[in-house]
């Protein structure tokens, strides 16, 4: 008995510095994992207060029939249901008419501006693969259009495209002679082209960036042994590095569909305020629904259509981009 106490004692003097170990360890791993967590709460917060509250604030607008008469206390504005979105979808209407027309305008323009960036980027990504003198200059040289600010590089274009002195006339039709009389680029069905090379010479430079990134991760090897088998460019080029390539394009597609249909600050800096009809995109039309004509209860119900439309079309190509890399697994 006097034996077995001693060791008992012994026992549980071993043990208690487990015990209080277990907590101790289980303390450092809280705050090993919710470290991270806390450290991006501040961001959260106001990613909370930027998008998410003026979002919610505007499907709320959206049910109201908000005028200029309840700008000062907008909570007060009378209810109008779902008003303000038949009013946007009645296309009978001179409202829902054009609301249409803008979107219409809006696909081409952005088919055509992320299909060219997409191919002007690859393309040039593509020829700086190969070392040549000179390389690195022309790199940071393609990169500068995307570097700029928009608001000076749309502004450039703008003195660019004027009718009397700009440069566009001047080389078009002073110079090369391929026109009959100088042009007027910023009103009119022209409208629409300037804004797509507007939109176009902004946005290759991204594509650019991202398609040489990928081109990295594709190991020289599989060019050697296509070259070794008799495989000229033009086939390296669909055999290699456009199936390398899918992941990206992938993602960089929908990167730019999403920029270029959202894009407010291009037309309303190369048009102003009102944008010719060739030219009315839909994030201009709306800006003109709802701070010209002062009707921000349908300005926020054809947001809200816009941000549906968005989701949907995200939806539906990420689900298409999935099932699409499952099959080819």
């Amino acid at each position: 008995m006097t034996a077995t106490a001693p060791a008992a004692e012994a026992t549980v003097r071993k043990s208690s510095p487990g015990t209080a170990r277990g907590p101790r360890r289980r303390t450092g791993r809280l705050r090993r994992v919710g470290l991270p967590y806390l450290l991006l709460l501040p961001a959260l917060l106001l990613e909370l207060l930027v998008h998410l509250v003026p979002m919610v604030i505007g499907i709320v607008m959206s049910f109201k029939e908000l005028t200029q008469f309840y700008i000062r206390d907008w909570s007060t504005a009378p209810w109008a249901g779902l008003d303000n979105y038949s009013v946007s979808v009645d296309f009978d209407a001179p409202v829902g008419k054009a609301l249409l027309h803008s979107f219409l305008v809006t696909v081409a323009f952005t088919v055509l501006s992320v299909g060219l960036c997409w191919l002007i980027g690859t393309a040039a990504a593509v020829f700086m693969q190969d070392t040549f003198r000179g390389r690195g200059l022309l790199r940071a040289l393609f990169l500068v259009p995307y570097a700029l600010p928009v608001y000076a590089a749309v502004i450039t274009w703008v003195f660019m495209f004027q009718h009397d002195n700009g440069l566009v006339n001047h080389v078009l039709h002073d110079q090369l002679g391929l026109t009959d009389k100088p042009s007027f680029w910023l009103i009119g069905n022209n409208s629409f082209v300037a804004l797509l090379t507007v939109s176009v010479w902004k946005g290759w430079p991204f594509a650019f960036l991202i398609v040489m990134a990928g081109l990295q991760n594709i190991p020289r090897e599989l060019y050697e042994a296509a070259a070794l088998d008799g495989a000229g460019m033009v086939q390296q080029l669909r055999r290699i590095t456009l199936p390398s390539l899918r992941p990206v394009n992938q993602v960089l597609v929908l990167v730019l569909f999403l920029w270029t249909f959202n894009d407010f600050n291009t037309p309303y800096v190369l048009f102003g305020k009102s944008a010719p009809e060739a030219a009315d995109l839909i994030s201009v039309h709306i800006y003109q629904a709802s701070f010209v004509t002062w009707n921000f209860g349908t300005g926020s119900a054809m947001s809200v259509l816009l941000l549906l439309f968005l989701l949907v079309v995200t939806g539906v190509y990420l689900a298409l981009t999935s099932r699409g890399r499952r099959t080819a697994q």
